[in-house]
């Protein structure tokens, strides 16, 4: 450095800090060389801002929002320090640490692997949920003390890995203890921002950190379950099946009419005829349902009690079982159709039977 530049960065008695992003949370100031700061100088410490004095390693003084006169009638703690008071080298050195006080908002948490939890309903579910915090410095000393240490320019993507990481254990934690339903979740996401909130916020404190607010944004279940219930509720949303039937055979005969040529139209004429002929033969025998085919059989389950097999059992039968607490979730069934014992709570057509069922005590 020349003797020029020297000089001017003598005569510059101003320390401050102009933010220029949006995700600074720590900067230093280094703009004196050998952090040396004249006697007199103008320390200004604006709105959002907290300012931090290093001495020699330990941390000597927060000053927050306003301007100071760094001497030793205003700051006793540099009437400690060791230096020249006349030429180029400063009376002392020290280190000045700016930190934003602001919010930092819009930031990111999520599950990156699945959460397990059982469901009253579904059974075993894996759940995936995002969203997002907002959060501040609340004590710049220990904030320094326990993250920053000496970065000299610390930002915000430092650290969200690591909250991140807290938010998603303690929400996996306080969403298996809720045991709210999967369906009904959605009614809770307040509920539940507010009360990790309140759960985390302790922990953010332990590094001079405030967990300002936390939303939580989606929970959703793997694609496979959202498939099979969006094909419940296509069921739900077609109502009365006859009369679906009825109109895909009146529709199917429409687009055949349009193309007369061919026997493959003529065929799906005849097929469609038959439909609608029976269709209305349905309806003019009262609307009532169809008779039971003869061939039709009732379903019956064998059930594994105290290890050794019994039944067969009928609906009703296995109903009661349940009701009295011999036939649980976990309890062995096997029916015709099926290749091996299965657990009752994962056949499809028993799953009704638990809903009303409590889980075993804890």
């Amino acid at each position: 450095m020349g003797i020029w530049d020297r000089l001017k960065s003598e005569l510059i008695d101003i320390v401050e800090w102009l933010d220029q992003t949006n995700n600074t949370m720590v900067h230093r100031f280094d703009q004196r060389p050998n952090n040396e700061i004249k006697w007199g100088a103008k320390l200004i410490v604006r709105e959002g801002q907290a300012a931090v004095l290093i001495d020699q390693g330990k941390l000597a003084d927060v000053f927050k929002p306003g301007m100071y006169t760094l001497d030793t009638k205003n700051i006793p703690i540099l009437a400690t320090l060791k230096g020249w008071k006349y030429g180029f080298e400063s009376p002392f050195k020290c280190e000045v640490y700016f930190i934003s006080t602001r919010q930092f908002t819009d930031l990111k948490w999520g599950t990156m692997n699945p959460i397990m939890l059982r469901d009253a309903e579904f059974g075993p579910v894996r759940l995936r949920a995002f969203g997002t915090y907002v959060t501040k410095v609340k004590d710049p000393a220990v904030f320094i003390r326990e993250i920053v240490g000496t970065d000299g320019n610390f930002t915000s993507e430092e650290i969200t890995n690591q909250l991140r990481n807290v938010i998603v254990s303690r929400f996996a934690d306080i969403l298996a203890e809720s045991k709210i339903p999967a369906l009904d979740l959605a009614a809770n996401y307040d509920e539940l921002g507010k009360f990790l909130t309140t759960r985390i916020g302790p922990e953010f404190e332990g590094k001079g950190l405030e967990l300002t607010k936390l939303l939580v944004e989606n929970i959703s279940l793997p694609p496979e379950v959202e498939s099979a219930l969006d094909k419940r509720t296509s069921m739900g949303v077609i109502g009365n099946l006859n009369a679906y039937t009825q109109y895909q055979a009146a529709d199917a005969m429409t687009k055949a009419a349009s193309n007369p040529g061919g026997t493959a139209s003529m065929g799906m004429g005849f097929v469609v005829a038959q439909q609608m002929g029976q269709a209305m033969q349905a309806a003019g025998q009262g609307g009532g349902p169809p008779a039971v085919p003869a061939s039709a059989q009732v379903v019956k389950f064998y059930v594994v009690q105290n290890g050794e097999k019994s039944g067969p059992f009928e609906m009703d039968g296995l109903r009661r079982l349940a009701e009295s607490g011999a036939l649980t979730r976990e309890t062995l069934v096997w029916r015709a159709g099926l290749s091996d014992w299965q657990k009752a709570g994962m056949v499809a057509e028993l799953g009704s039977m638990f809903a009303s069922v409590p889980p075993p005590l804890p």
